[in-house]
């Protein structure tokens, strides 16, 4: 008997993803600093805009894209990252992805400036449709760092992303533009910058600089592989369907929101969304650093680590939650001031939705890990359709807090099956390959 398995569960990973939450937590500073810059200047509405120019170029690049993000940490670990000609497939589909996005973006871009932004111009709309490609070249190079087990670079890479923004908002704002384009400037600004240190941290783990200039060009720009790239995207769609779906339940209230109620009142519950998505830092972080490990181990290892961690995940946010909860409005009015006071409502029913997310995450993860990510986005799925159904009949009367409700019930319910699904799952592998003791593993 062996316990090789006792330590990366107790102790190494335990740190790992406390790094890891520790890193998504200061994106979230970041992210925070960079509302309140943009509230105080614009107020609720420039907030509503912010958070939509955040979320629509990234959910047009990740439809055109073949789910490659999701696909990465599967084909990049050991010994599928060694496929012939993996990084020319690769970087085939996300050029190809990058461009189709940025072009149905700007055919796009008439109809979504009078949906979301009617009080902006067609043409400023259109030039957002730059941040497509420049929001997937840092996606695709973080992800990238997850599935070769960068776990600093991609620490690094996370809280990066959020706190490049500042200094990148501020620039435009110093050289003369404001509104919008102030804002545009900024989130493009802030990904490449990011996604140049995420491409260099690739570089150095793939041993790049070692190889010289014609080895790296033969073994990156070579010709694309189709049947590996049918394979990729097979997986990818798979398993992107469910990371789409799981930002539409983030954020398509966003979109339902703001069509109806206004920038406004899309604002402050923005503001009540990002403070009440603290409590789903750890669940993804553990889904981020337990996928790839996963994935490496034998069908009976990866069901005993990942009924090990449903435990302590679903304890960890429990405590977690209780002081989130009661420094809501204090947090709120602090740094938002008083008229984001609507907020505190809404974000306090959202902390309830966030209650099985830490769990949620291990059962992510040991679904993407096992090769069966469609089971986890067909879980999603039920999610979306609860949050669209609910979303529809509570937001007119309810607005915010309504919309509110509606993710709540989606998260608790979608989180609620990942676990069930998790331990039906492992138990049959469990039976069918012997029971694994809790200590170890069987050598």
């Amino acid at each position: 008997m062996s316990n090789r398995l006792r330590i990366p569960v107790t102790g190494e990973l335990l740190r790992t993803v406390v790094a890891n939450t520790s890193a998504r937590g200061l994106a979230i500073v970041g992210l925070t600093l960079a509302t309140v810059l943009v509230a105080r200047i614009g107020g609720p509405a420039a907030v509503g805009e912010y958070a939509l120019l955040r979320m629509l170029p990234g959910l047009v690049g990740v439809l055109c894209v073949l789910g490659l993000p999701g696909a990465l940490a599967y084909f990049l670990a050991a010994p599928r990252r060694d496929l012939p000609r993996l990084w020319p497939t690769l970087i085939a589909i996300g050029f190809g992805g990058a461009l189709l996005g940025t072009v149905c973006w700007l055919i796009a871009a008439p109809v979504v400036a009078k949906v979301f932004f009617p009080q902006e111009s067609v043409l400023l709309i259109a030039a957002a449709g730059a941040t497509v490609a420049t929001q997937l070249l840092l996606t695709i190079g973080k992800t990238a760092l997850q599935g070769l087990e960068d776990r600093r670079g991609g620490d690094v890479v996370i809280a990066a992303e959020e706190l490049a923004f500042l200094p990148c908002y501020l620039l435009p704002l110093l050289a003369g533009f404001h509104g919008i384009a102030a804002i545009v400037i900024g989130l493009g600004l802030a990904d490449l910058v990011v996604a140049v240190e995420a491409w260099r941290r690739v570089s150095r783990r793939l041993g790049w600089r070692r190889l010289g200039l014609a080895r790296i060009g033969a073994g990156w720009w070579g010709r694309p592989d189709l049947a590996l790239g049918k394979q990729i995207a097979s997986y990818g769609l798979r398993g992107q369907v469910g990371g789409f779906i799981t930002l539409l339940n983030l954020r398509l209230d966003f979109a339902i929101l703001g069509a109806m109620a206004g920038p406004a009142v899309l604002g402050s519950y923005a503001v009540a969304s990002k403070y009440a998505e603290l409590l789903r830092l750890p669940g993804t972080a553990l889904t981020w650093v337990f996928y790839p490990r996963l994935a490496k181990l034998a069908e009976s290892e990866a069901a005993s680590v990942a009924r090990r961690m449903i435990r302590p995940a679903l304890l960890g946010i429990l405590v977690a939650a209780i002081p989130i909860f009661l420094l809501t409005s204090p947090v709120m009015r602090l740094l938002y001031g008083e008229q984001f006071g609507p907020a505190v409502a809404p974000a306090q029913v959202l902390l309830a939705g966030m209650l099985l997310g830490g769990a949620a995450g291990v059962a992510s993860a040991y679904l993407y890990g096992r090769g069966t990510p469609g089971l986890n986005s067909i879980v999603l799925g039920i999610g979306l359709v609860i949050t669209v159904v609910l979303d529809l009949l509570l937001i007119p009367a309810h607005g915010a807090l309504g919309a509110a409700a509606a993710s709540t019930a989606a998260y608790l319910c979608t989180d609620a099956l990942l676990i069930v699904l998790l331990l039906r799952l492992s138990r049959r592998t469990r039976t069918r390959h012997g029971a694994v003791p809790v200590g170890g593993v069987s050598s």
